[in-house]
């Protein structure tokens, strides 16, 4: 099996002949479709190399000058495949942007500022955990949660601000001054 492998491949003299011929030109071509990206161009130009190792049909005639069309159909061909390839798998992050990046959906703070502030209400008077949480949790109007609690709205209006203020001295680092 290993001769026949041996058989089906360019000679190693004719592919330095090939590179030293036609290299800097394949080069210069790739370089155009790789919009400038040396390392793009360099490896292609080793693809299109390969490619005629590993078809000596195409390098046996001799003429080393006739190989830069069929050369250039395959880098092309390489080039084509190349961008079509990077356009189907995701676009690449660069290690700056990461820094740069929001971070990840933490909700640690977030459930610690409802522990907090469920124990604070735990904290608050009957009638102002009450009014609260119809005006607040429960969506009320404060005809609604006057109507519910059996108050006038001015006494739902009253419990709702000092409710408030007692929360904002049982939570200090939150609020207005934190943010």
């Amino acid at each position: 099996m290993t001769t026949d492998l041996a058989r089906r491949t360019t000679d190693e003299q004719a592919l330095a002949r090939l590179h030293r011929d036609h290299g800097k030109a394949l080069h210069g071509f790739l370089l155009g479709l790789t919009f400038g990206d040396r390392h793009r161009a360099e490896d292609l130009v080793q693809e299109t190399l390969l490619r005629a190792w590993r078809h000596p049909e195409a390098v046996e005639n001799g003429d080393h000058t006739s190989m830069r069309p069929w050369l250039y159909t395959v880098a092309r061909r390489l080039a084509i495949d190349a961008r079509r390839a990077r356009l189907v798998r995701p676009a690449e992050v660069a290690p700056d942007a990461l820094d740069q990046s929001p971070a990840a959906d933490d909700r640690t703070e977030q459930a610690v500022a409802a522990l907090d502030l469920r124990e604070a209400l735990r904290m608050l008077s009957p009638p102002h955990r009450a009014v609260l949480d119809l005006i607040y949790f429960r969506g009320a109007s404060v005809c609604e949660a006057a109507a519910l609690l059996g108050v006038p709205a001015g006494t739902v209006k009253s419990r709702t601000y000092y409710a408030l203020r007692a929360l904002r001295a049982l939570l200090p680092g939150y609020g207005r001054a934190a943010a």
